[in-house]
């Protein structure tokens, strides 16, 4: 293990036992995909929270390192549990061809979830879980740079925006974080309960195309 990957772990398990949930990574970054490959290597069999203990297999993340789009989702479903990657089950092959309508391609671009652990029976997120993976979650951010973070659902957009706003009142419009552009809209496994909404995730991600483009 590394010494950038060593403090990453004690700072987390650390930080919270004294109950801090909010977490600012900061430091010298390597070329992205080494140190990617180590995290995900550092933390594939991570203890932080009890999904450790329903879990198959952590899903890290993956795609681009120096990708310019980045796609954030709420947590792993069954699917992806045992695959090991993210949104490959329904949801994810509706994510795919938005990407493709983007005239993009999944390898181009990087995706990963707040969680990298199915929560039993794909129930919400606890507080205290999304506490244990944002660092995680924030070293990929920070590694991989992207110019625009797309948020989808809820849970990413606040986690992303340490709000509570919803994502109705959050989705459509651009905010920044260091430098960075997120786009909250909403998640593929909402829309294909409510299919009528998909032209709004579209005009949201016109506005993603636009702002790739300058």
């Amino acid at each position: 293990m590394n010494s950038e990957l060593r403090q990453l772990r004690q700072r987390v398990e650390v930080e919270r036992e004294f109950g801090v949930t909010e977490f600012s990574i900061t430091g010298t970054v390597r070329k992205g995909a080494v140190v990617l490959a180590e995290l995900e290597e550092e933390f594939k069999g991570c203890t932080l929270c009890g999904l450790c203990r329903t879990r198959t297999q952590v899903v890290f993340g993956e795609g681009n390192p120096n990708a310019r789009l980045m796609f954030v989702g709420e947590a792993p479903g069954f699917d992806e549990d045992r695959q090991g990657r993210p949104f490959v089950g329904a949801a994810g092959q509706l994510l795919t061809k938005i990407i493709e309508a983007m005239k993009l391609k999944r390898e181009e671009v990087y995706i990963a979830n707040c969680l990298k652990c199915r929560p039993p029976g794909n129930r919400s997120p606890l507080p205290s879980e999304i506490a244990a993976c944002k660092p995680i979650l924030m070293k990929q951010v920070e590694v991989i740079r992207p110019k625009v973070i797309c948020a989808l659902g809820k849970f990413a957009a606040q986690t992303l925006l340490q709000t509570e706003e919803p994502i109705s009142r959050l989705r459509g419009r651009f905010f920044e974080i260091n430098g960075m552009k997120i786009m909250p809209t909403f998640h593929p496994a909402y829309l294909l309960r409510n299919p009528q909404d998909k032209k709004l995730v579209w005009e949201d991600m016109k506005k993603v195309m636009q702002e790739l483009r300058t």
